[in-house]
């Protein structure tokens, strides 16, 4: 059985809590649902908070942006928590997001896939089953 999860219908982008979990601890972000991502993405400084160093890591990953390609840090990160569902061992896309973004990060469909996604704009709300 799913559980809801309310966003802002009316707001540009789907945006939901996630929770990280690293050897510093745990940290809320908010990110937005992207279907459009292959992977998600969290920017540099959320990571580096919650106890991981992207700059020492060697997987690098190529990322298509608004303003060319670039290469990224892949992380593994302990565990990430969103739409009432827990990964452990995720690999994470390490990215600066532009200044003018309003989140923390990209849901992509790394984490959705397998799973049924509902989202209902009339009722503001978005299920994972």
């Amino acid at each position: 059985m799913s559980v809801s999860v309310a966003f802002e219908p009316t707001a540009g982008l789907v945006v939901i809590p996630a929770k990280l979990s690293g050897p510093k601890g745990d940290a809320v972000i908010r990110v937005a649902l992207d279907t459009g991502a292959t992977s998600t993405l969290v920017g540099w400084d959320w990571l580096i908070l919650t106890g991981y160093e992207p700059a020492s890591t060697l997987a690098r990953v190529r990322v298509t942006t608004g303003s060319g390609v670039e290469f990224a840090p892949r992380v593994v990160i302990q565990k990430i928590e969103a739409l009432e569902r827990e990964v452990r061992n995720f690999p994470i896309v390490c990215h600066t997001l532009p200044p003018s973004a309003t989140v923390d990060g990209l849901l992509g469909l790394d984490f959705l896939r397998g799973q049924r996604l509902v989202v209902d704009f009339r009722a503001g709300t978005i299920a994972l089953d």
